[in-house]
């Protein structure tokens, strides 16, 4: 197999070093990088001890994705799993983790922003922000900092939203691509005196490759900017809809290889519509002393509706939120050696979650309500940072956080383990159960603590240790199963170790990092469907980037993890055992050439390495390896066209795939596709 051939090579892929930032050319190699996700503030790549990796505008412009998946595999050590549409799981330095909470791990953000309440994740949730017409964005490998707070536990991912232009600027572009695909982005901004704009917009159609699947998506950005004497003012309204038909599993061992099958559709009745809206306004202005001030009010209302095709009955799911907040931050520069921060974090939330089935089923299933509740929550937190210039050669990071998390949960129908009407499902029960009203609250602690040790002019040695946490989410604490009246639950925790070595020159840049993290406490599903914290895992990996620009032409970019995710006791399966999902090996290499100054080539690899489809290690995936060419060539100043083509050598492989119910399930990757794109600048 063509998988096991390359195995050894991705192998030796992910022992080299590699930078978490992409260049392209000798000058600008040089330059200095930011990153505004770990402090809240533009601050230097090279004084900050974490992993973070920063995709830039040009690789999201040269990739053009069609789906989040495709430009965060730039990243190592993470794997966001494509489900149907836009559907998606996020890994980083994990296993993919599903279930109901289990997006509780990961901190999604706009702009800083969180893309949905603490403790009412979605795991979705990076389908409603615009990144493809994003400025950048910035990747935290493991927990984040006193900035972000729980749900920042495994890790965070920030779009950064484009910024005005300084001269009038306006762009449009149409692409299409098989199963009736097309896509036309608009961008159009300008600067007069203190004021800048940008809006930015895009609507795109996919057919579909499964039988009756495909979606409609729109997202819309309006950026504006003011410069004043005193405060300096950044807004963003985002907005975003999507219209899905959605394709369930295909079912059955290597039913991906199958040709005749790979396009079935088992769940054509099967749907998801979301909307979200978001709004924020941040305000920041010098004071005296090196001090700075920034304050971030902001609103969000989400929206979505999908049936649930992998239940029996299908039932209907509809849930939302509205939310207020606000995130605010105080910087003072005590000396020319030390840097304190500190700050509060607040947030209103009103959520509702309704389930409902109109499908007989098994009795356990019965036709109606399933759910009816609503929650108003409130988020609290305080934290504190710095950075201290220890010597010459040793600069330490350091923060600390305390967190609060409120719910008033109020169940709307009768409460107990019945269906609607309040009769019995015989003979074993009904599936699901509603607590009576309750309240809860939550609180725990986070610390993150970093080295930088200066080696040379060019190297560094750098070692971090944090404990990161989040607390239960709503549907983990009230939408029960079985005979679970009430979770009874905790926060879950993560221990973090990592230590590694980076280097900058100016044609070559790498970081290469050990890791160790435990997660205690985990919320699982035991065998009697409740949930309890019960679960213990064990992560441990090494990460590389590395970037050379070999000429001025010509650049190489490979990214690469080998890792080991281990189950900590025996609460889900044998301790020992690998968890499901969880591939050792993740890499992509990328080579760039210029040969002329209006044509640019990419040709990339993305190796995935095999992984255990249960939690007993009997049945595996054994990964697969995908090639994809791009060709930009710009036609004269104003205009250009694009050519990607995506598994060039047309290898049969899954997106995902799993062992459950006695079968295998995958989602079935697609084939070989050419996407043509024809942009204008005006």
């Amino acid at each position: 197999m063509i998988t096991r051939q390359i195995s050894p090579l991705a192998l030796a892929i992910c022992l080299l070093p590699s930078a978490g930032f992409a260049a392209k050319s000798d000058t600008e190699l040089t330059q200095e990088v930011v990153s505004v996700t770990a402090n809240r503030i533009e601050k230097q790549l090279k004084e900050q001890s974490l992993a973070i990796s920063i995709i830039d505008k040009q690789d999201i412009d040269n990739l053009g994705h069609t789906h989040i998946s495709e430009i965060l595999s730039q990243t190592p050590g993470v794997w966001v799993s494509r489900g149907n549409g836009q559907e998606h799981l996020t890994a980083i330095r994990s296993a993919v983790l599903t279930g109901t909470g289990s997006c509780g791990a990961f901190y999604f953000a706009e702009d800083g922003i969180p893309l949905r309440a603490p403790g009412f994740c979605n795991v979705n949730a990076l389908f409603d922000v615009n990144a493809e017409q994003a400025e950048r964005i910035e990747v935290i490998r493991g927990p984040g900092t006193a900035v972000h707070g729980s749900n920042a536990l495994n890790g965070v991912i920030n779009v950064i939203s484009a910024a005005p232009s300084s001269e009038p600027e306006t762009h449009l572009s149409i692409e299409g691509g098989p199963n009736d695909y097309g896509r036309i982005k608009f961008s159009h901004s300008d600067t007069a005196g203190k004021h800048g704009y940008r809006i930015s917009a895009q609507g795109n159609h996919d057919g579909g490759y499964k039988d009756d699947s495909g979606f409609d998506q729109q997202k819309f950005n309006f950026r504006h900017d003011y410069h004043g004497d005193i405060w300096e003012i950044q807004s963003l309204l985002s907005a975003s809809n999507l219209n899905q038909e959605t394709a369930g599993y295909l079912i059955g061992q290597d039913a991906y290889k199958d040709s005749s099958r790979k396009r079935e559709n088992p769940n054509p009745e099967a749907y998801r519509n979301s909307q979200s809206v978001r709004f924020h306004s941040r305000f920041e202005r010098e004071g005296d002393k090196d001090s700075r001030f920034v304050v971030t009010p902001y609103a969000r209302y989400t929206e979505m509706a999908f049936l649930q095709h992998f239940l029996p009955g299908t039932p209907l799911e509809e849930n939302g939120e509205r939310s207020v907040g606000v995130q605010t931050a105080f910087y003072q520069n005590y000396s020319d050696n030390t840097t304190l921060y500190n700050g509060f974090d607040m947030e209103v939330t009103s959520a509702y979650l309704e389930q409902s089935q109109a499908r007989p089923s098994f009795a356990s299933f019965p036709t109606g309500q399933h759910y009816d509740y609503h929650v108003d929550a409130l988020y609290a937190a305080w934290f504190i940072g710095g950075d201290w210039q220890a010597a010459k050669s040793t600069k330490i990071n350091f923060g600390a956080r305390y967190d609060l998390q409120f719910y008033d949960y109020q169940n709307n129908m009768i409460s107990g383990n019945t269906a609607a009407n309040g009769s019995a499902c015989a003979p074993n029960g009904c599936r699901y159960a509603r607590p009576s009203d309750d309240k809860e609250h939550f609180k725990n602690g986070s610390f993150n603590l970093g080295i930088i040790q200066s080696i040379s002019a060019n190297t560094d040695l750098i070692a971090n240790a944090s404990h990161g946490f989040r607390a239960p989410q709503a549907a983990e604490l009230y939408r029960l199963q079985a005979q679970q009246l009430n979770a009874d639950l905790d926060e879950e925790s993560l221990n973090s170790v990592e230590v590694g070595f980076r280097g900058i020159w100016p044609a070559l840049n790498y970081r290469v990092a050990l890791y160790w993290m435990q997660k205690d406490d985990v919320i699982i599903q035991d065998s009697d469907r409740r949930n309890i914290n019960d679960g213990k895992t064990l992560d441990r990996g090494i990460e590389a980037d590395f970037n050379w620009q070999l000429s001025p032409s010509l650049q190489w970019q490979l990214q690469g993890s080998y890792s080991k995710h281990q189950y900590g006791n025996d609460a889900l399966a044998p301790e020992g055992n690998e968890l499901d999902t969880a591939p050792r090996q993740l890499a992509s290499t990328r080579l760039r050439w210029q040969p002329f100054s209006s044509t640019t080539l990419e040709f990339e690899v993305q190796y995935q390495g095999e992984y255990f489809l249960e939690g007993n290690n009997l049945y595996r995936y054994p990964g697969h390896t995908l090639g994809k060419i791009r060709w930009r060539q710009q036609l004269n100043e104003q205009v250009y066209t694009v050519l990607r083509i995506n598994n060039i050598a047309d290898i049969d492989y899954a997106e995902r795939a799993d062992y459950a119910f006695g079968n295998y399930r995958y989602f079935v990757g697609e084939p070989r596709a050419a996407f043509i794109e024809l942009g204008i600048d005006f």
